[in-house]
């Protein structure tokens, strides 16, 4: 994939101007700041943001106290928040609060105060903050939620760090406060031409109350130095010298190494194992069978397994080759992903067991249509595959304390599962959140946190868990897999008028399972006159759960496929089509405020935004009238996590039906700001490119109730040889400032099969991409 950095002409680097910003969002008026010393004379600001618990004030003062009186937070890896720390020398340290995956939060994050304290970035250091939900509120990396849920509150609490710094000189030079400025760490006063550094002005500064971060001002982003600046990520020099950052990287004085075998049907009991056996093999010191809950299946937690110790990891792995195991019976070993096809082609042609959304008359407008289209879509499990392999370091001690080092995504979950499944007061668990190496969403569960402290409570000494490849495919929590059956009616002038589609998906008890359901706004709902969204549940043994952009990964393969399919019925450009089903622009109500964020509402004229921008950047019109044979292009778009995409996909066929992709073009419209254009073009780039390997090979497959799939051999991520040139372009308009990591992966499946289609003539229905399909 080439990267260049011209596809970023598109992008002001100042936003909007300041006359156009918005008022602080609900969580930065009920956030708070505290100043204190450090033990080094500085400054040390103290911000609680509300999220999942709060703080009082006292609590804010005895953490910050307890901060200064260490001299420093020493942890690693995550994305900043709470903490400002300006040394007497100038040097400002900021605390990541979030864990790191590469998303780059440690950067932007670090990059909000840094902007509104006005310090230059090369005085910027930062550092990972400590567990502390009621300090930090809400800390967990997922769901694109980072940018938007800490783009208000940090700036203020950056600016509110300037204006304490500015009053602190005005009072020492005895002038009045608005004669003062800041530039680059240093406050001056130009009429006298007298100036002071941060660190000269820290102590001073310390000991003045902390301003409402309400009321404090803001920059105008036309003033902005560092934010929309293309930003190295701030461990990028430490991750190439390979210094040990990394969960798998850990180590603890006295620590051994622990492999955990589980059932390959989900959530079967242990009933025995050759134990003695096992424990006679070189290097190995214990080997025993952990009892858990079968329900922890479903809600991520421990189950049986089998724990084998051993003085080095491949020792304990390789006693994985001579481990056998009774396993209880299990109902689920009856399903297999056939089955599931089966029985979904069965209820599909049966009355939904549930309507979640019914618009208008549907019987009646298909009665009188002009022209009906049904088509059936599917796609199936998927795996995270992250390429570091689910692990977790544990030391439960003698006096009761349990430590883990995790590289988890959600580090307050693994606290609370381990306190409640091991019995351990959550205070007494100290985590300590490492680097992440890729997550996409699987390490928001910590199955693998709470079985290393149930190993380590076991033996009573720290131990490294860590799965090997074939455990971290088999026991995923997966991306559910999904069964639609779609009916469109046209009239005879080819608009659509009627829409429906019978959702057949997952679930252990009759419900849809985790990231199962169907979202009954989901394009192209509200703007049909006439729609219907049914669904049925099969009953599944799968653990299911976030995959990145869940639910929609999934759905706008099918739906904007479908949407592809009713455009080429009705004789119409699949363009012309879509932005005609939007309609005028409007903006569809505002849903409730979820974790102190302003969810705005659907806005069609920022959907028709992307989908013009996208076919001016590919050149959509005229391009597709020059391709050669068996070459096509395809256009798709989806809405989630707050921003808007739409992305046409060049692509071409060869006779044995393989696909080649040329190149990808991404319009994204992400509100008014590009926080760090490095990690915004980055993080586009890499969606897309996982959305296509999605596409092209990615499947689970269940046989006798167990995961099929061992390695990347039998479950393969796109390889680079196969990613195309993405082209990436922003939108920006005056609207709230969302999240990257998630937004570009959806359009890319139903774009390159909309690509395919049009190279061949045949349409793909069910992922990933069949080849035989379409060869000639």
């Amino acid at each position: 994939m080439a990267y260049r950095k011209s596809n970023a002409v598109d992008l002001p680097a100042a936003g909007l101007p300041a006359a156009q910003s918005r008022a602080p969002s609900e969580l930065s008026r009920r956030a708070f700041l505290r100043a204190s010393l450090t033990t080094g004379g500085g400054l040390m600001l103290a911000i609680s943001l509300p999220g999942l618990a709060e703080a009082s004030p006292e609590d804010v003062a005895r953490h910050a106290a307890g901060e200064a009186a260490r001299g420093a937070a020493a942890q690693a890896d995550t994305t900043l928040t709470a903490y400002i720390r300006i040394a007497a020398d100038g040097t400002t340290t900021i605390m990541a609060k979030n864990p790191e995956m590469g998303q780059g939060v440690k950067t932007s994050l670090p990059m909000m105060i840094a902007e509104e304290l006005d310090v230059a970035w090369s005085q910027v250091r930062t550092e990972y903050a400590p567990l502390n939900p009621a300090l930090y509120g809400a800390q967990f990396s997922g769901g694109s939620f980072s940018t938007p849920m800490n783009w208000e509150p940090l700036r203020r609490a950056g600016a509110a760090g300037r204006q304490m710094l500015i009053q602190a000189a005005a009072h020492a030079w005895r002038v009045p406060v608005q004669e003062c400025g800041t530039e680059a760490g240093v406050v001056r006063h130009r009429a006298s031409a007298r100036s002071a550094s941060y660190g000269a002005l820290a102590r001073r500064a310390a000991r003045l109350p902390a301003p409402d971060l309400a009321s404090v001002k803001l920059k105008d982003p036309k003033d902005y130095k560092i934010i929309g600046r293309f930003t190295p990520q701030v461990d990028a020099p430490r991750v190439l010298a390979g210094e040990p950052l990394f969960g798998i990287d850990q180590s603890v004085p006295g620590m051994l190494y622990a492999v955990y075998e589980k059932a390959p049907v989900f959530g079967s009991r242990a009933l025995g194992a050759n134990l003695d056996e096992i424990k006679s093999l070189p290097g190995v010191r214990d080997a025993f069978i952990i009892h858990g809950d079968p329900a922890a299946v479903f809600t991520h937690g421990l189950v049986d397994g089998v724990a084998i110790v051993a003085d080095r990891w491949h020792q304990a792995n390789k006693a994985l080759e001579r481990l056998q195991v009774r396993w209880a019976d299990n109902p689920a070993s009856s399903t297999s992903s056939a089955g599931f096809a089966r029985e979904a082609a069965a209820l599909a042609g049966q009355t939904p067991q549930q309507i979640l959304r019914d618009d208008g008359d549907v019987n009646r407008a298909f009665y009188g249509a002009s022209k009906i289209l049904e088509a059936s879509y599917t796609y199936p499990f998927l795996a995270h595959v992250p390429l570091e392999p689910m692990n977790c370091t544990a030391y439960a001690k003698p006096d009761g304390t349990m430590e883990i080092w995790s590289p988890t995504q959600n580090p307050g979950d693994a606290q609370q599962l381990i306190s409640t499944t091991l019995g351990i007061d959550a205070r007494k668990i100290t985590v300590h959140m490492t680097r992440v190496g890729g997550a996409f969403g699987r390490r928001g569960d910590n199955d693998y946190s709470v079985e290393a402290a149930a190993i380590s409570q076991r033996i009573g000494k720290p131990v490294k868990l860590l799965w090997n490849r074939r455990q971290d495919i088999q026991h995923d929590i997966y991306r559910p897999a999904g069964f639609h059956h779609f009916r469109g009616a046209l009239d005879a002038q080819g608009r659509l008028v009627a829409f429906s589609d019978h959702f057949v998906t997952v679930g252990p008890d009759g419900k849809p399972s985790l990231a199962a359901n169907l979202e009954p706004d989901l394009f192209p709902a509200s703007l049909v006159p006439n729609l219907q969204f049914g669904q049925s549940v099969m009953k599944s043994g799968i653990p299911t759960g976030y995959l990145r952009d869940p639910v929609y990964n999934g759905m706008a393969f099918a739906f904007e496929s479908f949407i592809d399919e009713l455009a080429v019925a009705a004789g119409r450009d699949p363009l012309e089509f879509r932005l005609d089903l939007l309609g005028p622009p409007r903006v569809f109500p505002a849903a409730p405020p979820f974790l102190g964020m302003r969810i705005p509402g659907y806005d069609t004229g920022r959907v028709r935004g992307v989908l013009q921008l996208v076919a001016e950047k590919s050149g959509w019109g005229s391009a597709r009238r020059q391709l050669p044979p068996r070459t096509g292009m395809g256009i798709a778009f989806c809405y989630s996590h707050f921003g808007y995409v739409a992305e046409v996909v060049k692509a071409s066929v060869n006779e044995r039906g393989v696909p080649r992709i040329h190149k990808v073009w991404v319009a994204a419209d992400v509100g008014r700001q590009i926080v760090n254009p490095a990690g915004a073009y980055q993080q586009a780039q890499g969606a897309v490119l996982d959305g296509l390997g999605v596409a092209l090979h990615e499947a689970i497959t269940i046989e006798n109730g167990a995961v099929v799939n061992a390695n990347f051999n039998t479950f393969s991520p796109i390889r680079m040889r196969e990613a195309p040139d993405v082209e990436v372009h922003f939108r920006i308009t005056d609207n709230t400032v969302t999240g990257l990591g998630e937004p570009t992966l959806p359009p890319a499946l139903p774009a390159l099969a909309n690509a395919l289609f049009a190279a061949t003539g045949k349409r793909i229905r069910s992922l990933p991409i069949d080849p035989k399909l379409l060869a000639v």
